[in-house]
């Protein structure tokens, strides 16, 4: 699976890159044919001293495409609420394939 990590308004640390990419890796192991990834790590309200971090995560599959976007104070919560939201889409769609 190809996993793209894009920031807009910021750059990211290392950490954080990594963080994203070994999680997005256990996708697999939910469904099998998931092509690519992207994930999308934003900025919001960058004019005052307040900033959301808004996580937007879109997974590609042969027919079918998920996508999640959630909103918090730091990146990390963002982006386990994010992938929580996205396990969910994948666990539902493949068992409505199965059944």
């Amino acid at each position: 699976m190809n996993v793209n990590i894009q920031t807009v308004n910021f750059n990211a640390d290392q950490k954080l890159i990594e963080l994203v990419s070994r999680k997005m890796e256990k996708l697999n192991t939910f469904h099998d044919r998931i092509i690519e990834s992207d994930v999308f790590l934003k900025l919001d309200n960058v004019v005052h001293n307040i900033k959301d971090k808004i996580v937007e995560i879109k997974v590609h599959v042969p027919r079918h495409s998920f996508f999640v976007k959630s909103t918090s104070k730091s990146f990390e919560e963002s982006f386990e609420a994010a992938f929580d939201s996205l396990v969910n889409q994948v666990k539902r769609r493949k068992e409505k394939m199965i059944a």
